[in-house]
């Protein structure tokens, strides 16, 4: 099996800019991998470790538990609160948004448990954001009008529904 190649100290910069723009070329699985490799050079870097989340979370629509696991177990390596708790909300949005999109029958429960658990995580953050950072407060919103736009409910036959076995 081949070996993987180390970058040097000096590209990282220009690693992470490929890694976004890779990003916005809708190919997540090579931003991913970008943000890999300068994690190898330089673990713990925090705009990285952002980028490399979303990354993951664009790819939730082909691949469920996996993808999901992965990106929830990198927030533990953000530094700020308020950063964990909201890359957590979106974490869970996309993949109520990726569930939605399924069309399976439980859909919309499966969606509303994610959605919730989302919503829950930006209520946190709210509490510890920065003064003047209401992103928290957007995101809650986009989940709010997204329940609502698409009729989305709890499930009636339970209480709540683990989402995790659905999918």
């Amino acid at each position: 099996m081949k070996e993987l190649k180390p970058l040097s100290k000096q590209a990282l910069p220009g690693a992470l800019e490929k890694a976004r723009h890779y990003r916005l070329l809708n190919q997540p699985w090579q931003a991913e991998s970008i943000c890999r490799d300068i994690l190898q050079a330089d673990p713990g870097n925090q705009q990285v470790i952002y980028t490399m989340i979303l990354s993951i979370t664009d790819q939730f629509e082909g691949k469920v538990k996996k993808s999901l696991s992965k990106a929830l177990k990198l927030v533990s390596d953000l530094n700020d609160e308020y950063q964990k708790e909201y890359i957590t909300g979106l974490i869970y949005e996309r993949q109520a948004t990726a569930a939605f999109k399924r069309q399976t029958p439980r859909a919309g429960y499966i969606a509303y448990e994610y959605v919730n658990k989302a919503m829950d995580h930006y209520e946190n953050a709210e509490k510890v954001r920065p003064e003047s950072n209401d992103e928290s407060i957007l995101r809650w919103n986009a989940c709010v009008r997204f329940l609502n736009q698409n009729e989305i409910k709890p499930a009636p036959d339970t209480e709540h529904i683990e989402p995790f076995l659905d999918v």
